[in-house]
């Protein structure tokens, strides 16, 4: 069902006086900032309680898709870390291509302590993770239910965000474009005088894949007004239509393709490059989340030069946005337990990280520091949250081997778009009849 958040509720957790996070946990603690009391990550007092705090003790082991701070802000952590639990060696490995790796390590029974949760079905959490209910933290956090089963939580989400337009105010200016984009039609013609500008419009990073994900979630949910369009799979032979909001979100992207609006070969972008080139005004603006702000301005952006706005994927007029989870910690409980629980308590509590990727913070009562989102919170946008998942969905996508983001490529550059549905449509029937669902 389409959750909003309401603009009462966005007063006491926006950036400044509002925070664009919204949910529907129930956790009592006291909202505030105080790091919690515990030693470990249990309900166990450092400070004259009656019960000993556990000692955490031994190797533990962080699987990242964060290579670029290997070697930088990860050491910082290892050292603070490490000074509080000074009998763990505290250890970083960071891959690329995340989930299908780590689905292959998992498989093989021998994966890391702390890693983000892939994408299986909530009924197999339980299966390789330890439930996390009895971390203490000093607020309520967010996405509480959203890797959970049969009452157990078994991920804790790293961080939030909405997903915009991040954008290089200087080359706005350059190109002559005066005021933000409120419709579809406005933000095409902002495109245009960027490109006439000698600017490319929007870095899509096409070839990298992964950041096509927000055509496959985030825009389909502002132009359904409903985040629910992945569980709405399972009710279908038939997800993917041109005339649905997956459609219509791809036929975006495809018609910024098609217009010029792309970098010139969108086969061979680069990622890390992408990110120089918003940085200098060479591009004008990505479709990604708060957490590319940071990225933008370490690499030579100043942050007063790079804004954020609602993307506006129709003609309404009325600013949405999705309100979305990052990657959640999840627990080997194979592994070392106690020692990975601490560790995730401390990357929420004190570790600093959700400043240093720009996310809004997962605790409810911590405010975000980022001041682009003060910028984006002045539109007033409609907030949708995230939908619960729905097993079937996952367990299709996953039976017929569904690689959405690859799909988006095909679609955007395939001179007949019908046709590639037809074939991921049959794909998804086939796995939908095999799993007797």
């Amino acid at each position: 069902m389409k959750k909003t958040v309401s603009l009462a509720l966005l007063s006491v957790i926006m950036l400044t006086t509002l925070a664009a996070c919204g949910g529907n946990n129930t956790n009592t603690n006291t909202a505030t900032n105080k790091p919690s009391t515990t030693d470990a990550a249990t309900n166990k007092p450092d400070n004259g309680g009656t019960e000993e705090a556990p000692k955490v003790t031994g190797e533990v082991v962080f699987l990242t898709n964060r290579t670029d701070m290997i070697d930088k802000q990860y050491v910082d952590y290892e050292k603070r870390f490490e000074e509080k639990y000074p009998g763990v060696d505290l250890k970083f490995e960071a891959i690329t291509d995340y989930d299908k790796t780590l689905k292959i390590r998992i498989a093989s029974g021998d994966f890391p302590d702390v890693v983000f949760v892939p994408t299986i079905p909530n009924g197999e959490l339980a299966n390789y993770f330890a439930p996390l209910d009895d971390i203490t933290f000093s607020n309520d956090i967010y996405f509480k239910d959203l890797k959970a089963n049969e009452g157990k939580m078994y991920g804790i989400s790293s961080g939030a965000s909405t997903v915009g337009i991040v954008y290089n105010k200087k080359a706005f200016e350059k190109a002559g474009i005066t005021e933000l984009p409120k419709t579809y039609d406005e933000f095409l013609a902002a495109s245009q005088k960027l490109k006439d500008a000698g600017i490319v419009p929007l870095a899509s990073n096409f070839k990298d894949k992964w950041p096509l994900d927000a055509w496959v979630y985030d825009v389909t949910t502002l132009i359904g007004s409903a985040s629910d369009h992945q569980n709405k799979r399972a009710e279908t032979d038939t997800p993917y239509t041109l005339d649905n909001a997956y459609g219509k979100s791809w036929g975006i992207l495809r018609e910024l393709y098609t217009k010029g609006f792309l970098e010139a070969d969108v086969n061979s972008t680069n990622w890390e490059q992408s990110k120089k080139d918003v940085a200098s005004g060479k591009f004008g603006m990505y479709l990604l989340g708060n957490w590319v702000i940071n990225q933008v301005i370490e690499n030579g952006a100043a942050s007063e030069d790079i804004g954020f706005f609602p993307f506006p994927a129709d003609n309404s007029g009325e600013a949405k946005a999705p309100l979305n989870p990052d990657f959640f910690y999840a627990v080997n409980k194979k592994g070392n337990v106690d020692g990975a629980k601490a560790f995730v308590q401390w990357m929420i509590e004190e570790s600093g990280y959700e400043d240093f990727a720009g996310f809004i913070p997962t605790l409810k009562g911590r405010e975000p520091k980022l001041p682009q989102l003060a910028e984006f919170n002045a539109f007033n946008p409609k907030f949708f949250e995230p939908a619960a998942p729905v097993d079937a969905a996952t367990e299709i996508q996953n039976k017929a081997q569904l690689d959405q983001a690859a799909v988006v490529q095909e679609f955007v550059l395939s001179k007949d778009p019908q046709k590639v549905f037809d074939k991921v449509n049959t794909a998804w029937a086939k796995a939908k009849k095999d799993l007797g669902l």
